[in-house]
């Protein structure tokens, strides 16, 4: 609809009263508006090179045992859970588990427009806070997990990883409490010589599908590598002097003595813990893009 359409729509409505069928019309048009504003505004701060992109997730507890490990697990699945909510597709490439409960990592792929942008707002450490399960005295601990978001880069972008750069190792797939789900080498460990960056991927049975998406995550994490030390480069030229952030801590996940989940960088927060742990993050990540784009 048109300005001048909507303006004669809203001259109608007032003319009928605000029960009028203009009115209803009206009101629905004005909230079709809003929301296309918010959208637009809300892709503006999504302008960086690579926000459009999608997204490798990798994600690592902490120390602390198997209570890090089972947080790990915690934010694997709010992931997954918020990329379900805003329509992405994801493929877990790898799930290591942990000894007895958790995981030790797990790499997933996020599909779809602007997930890049969107999920690089959640790079850093998350700290849960609740009485153990795994603690037969039942005490309080704090967990601490990481995520750390790549842009899934493709084949038009050069990154050049020749046989030589690299080292393979295949072994066993295994599943929880090194049960092995595979009894073939099909899992692949890819060693980046240069760097020491390692990518492991374990879920496919096919140990080609598996080396081919670990070289697909080493060659975002290269990638991601290269514009980081770009950006440094830059502010060094222009003498600029800013924290780095990654790997800070940035949200805080209280289910003891209280419930509630706060974002340390924005200071938005909820008590509705069941609900972010379900993967209903758009709150935090919509107000940590305002803030910095």
């Amino acid at each position: 609809m048109s300005c001048s359409d909507l303006s004669a729509l809203i001259e109608l409505a007032e003319e009928e009263g605000e029960e009028g069928e203009a009115a209803l019309e009206a009101e629905a048009e004005l909230e079709r508006l809003r929301d296309s504003l918010n959208e637009l505004e809300f892709r503006k701060m999504l302008s960086g090179p690579d926000d459009e992109r999608s997204a490798i997730l990798a994600i690592h507890p902490g120390a602390g045992g198997t209570d890090s490990q089972d947080w790990a697990q915690m934010l694997f699945r709010m992931y997954l859970g918020w990329a379900e909510r805003r329509g992405f597709e994801t493929r877990v490439l790898d799930v290591q588990p942990g000894e007895e409960a958790g995981i030790k990592s797990a790499t997933v792929l996020v599909s779809g427009p602007y997930a890049y942008g969107y999920l690089k707002a959640e790079i850093g450490v998350h700290r849960l806070v609740r009485l153990s399960p795994f603690d037969a005295a039942h005490r309080r601990h704090t967990s601490f997990a990481s995520l750390a978001a790549y842009p899934d880069v493709d084949e038009n972008v050069e990154i050049d990883i020749k046989d030589a750069d690299v080292r393979l190792d295949f072994f066993r797939a295994s599943g929880p409490g090194g049960q092995h789900v595979n009894k073939s080498s099909t899992a692949v460990r890819v060693t980046h010589l240069a760097t020491g960056i390692v990518v492991t991927c374990q879920n496919e049975r096919s140990q080609f599908r598996n080396r081919e998406n670990a070289l697909k995550v080493l060659r975002s994490r290269l990638y991601a590598l290269r514009e980081e030390e770009r950006r440094k480069e830059n502010e060094a030229k222009a003498g600029e002097k800013k924290e780095i952030a990654w790997g800070s801590q940035i949200r805080s996940y209280v289910l003891h003595p209280y419930r509630m989940v706060k974002d340390n960088r924005t200071g938005v927060e909820t008590s509705d813990v069941t609900g972010v742990l379900d993967g209903n993050l758009d709150e935090f990540i919509e107000a940590y893009l305002k803030a910095t784009g």
